[in-house]
Formats: C-alpha cells, structure tokens, sequence
C-alpha cells in the first residue's frame, strides 16, 4: 500500500517538513503534485517526477527530482516551488493568524503533466503551514503614515 506523509503534518510556514513516499515498487517513476488554494480561490502546484530507490520510497531530501518543478535535491521543493495555475498570481497569505494554507500531497503512477479528473493518486495527505504560532498576539499599528502590525510572542 503506497503512503505519503509530511512530518510533523502541522508547522509553521517557515519551517522545514519531511516528506516520504513509502509502498511503491522499485525504480517506479511517479509524479509528485503539491496543491494548494489561497484565499482569493486561486490554485498554485508544484508537480515533480522521481524514481524510487530499491526499497520503493521517495524521499525528496535525499532523492534527486527528474524533473517537473524543479530538478536535484531540494528537501522542501514540493513546497518551494509552487506555481500559479493561472498567469501573474501571486501566492499572498492575507490572514496569517486565522487559519493555516493546507497543502495536498499527491502520488500519480508515472510522469504526468496534467492531472485528469478521473485519474486517482495512489496515496495523499495535507499539511497545515500556519505563519504565526499558538498564542501569538497580532497587534495592529496605525501611527502617522504607518501601516503595519506587531507580532508579540505569548
């Protein structure tokens, strides 16, 4: 049974996350698609391709990406390299204290480009990346011409 899972699963934005693909055969080629939807309803993804080592994982820390979003080692990439579906977007979090962005991870068998709707990952899971931590207070500033906020830890 194939599983992709993002440790920790919860984190804030800033931090690095583990990404691992277990289950799959060995040399398999697959796809990897990072998605998410900002606040605006506007959808950026990353897709990358990789081939599993002899024990049929993926770990993009250590296994090089073929191609797709980007190419080499980059343990983060699936999240670094997110792209607008739609031209001159831009990934904004406009409120960074309320909710989290969620990001689903994918696994399609072999080298996709585009994602039909009928076709079904072999595996997915979500990672909240949160850009303030608990108990974080958002304090709004409005002195003169300034426009701001200060961010106090707890």
């Amino acid at each position: 049974m194939v599983e992709v899972t993002v440790t920790p699963r919860s984190s804030l934005a800033d931090r690095p996350v583990q990404l691992k693909v277990r289950g799959l055969s060995p040399s398999q080629l697959v796809t990897l698609r990072a998605s998410l939807t900002d606040e605006r309803g506007d959808c950026f993804q990353s897709r990358t391709f990789f081939r599993a080592d002899g024990a049929g994982e993926v770990d993009p820390g250590h296994h090089a990406a073929l191609g797709g979003s980007y190419t080499g080692i980059w343990p983060m990439g699936p999240f670094w390299f997110l792209q607008p579906d739609t031209l001159f977007r831009r990934l904004v979090k406009r409120d960074v204290a309320g909710s989290p962005f969620l990001v689903r991870l994918e696994v399609f068998d072999g080298l996709s480009m585009v994602t039909n709707p009928q076709e079904q990952p072999l595996a997915s899971c979500e990672a909240e990346r949160w850009y303030v931590g608990p108990g974080v207070q958002r304090v709004p500033i409005h002195e003169g011409r300034v426009r701001g906020a200060l961010f106090l830890p707890p």
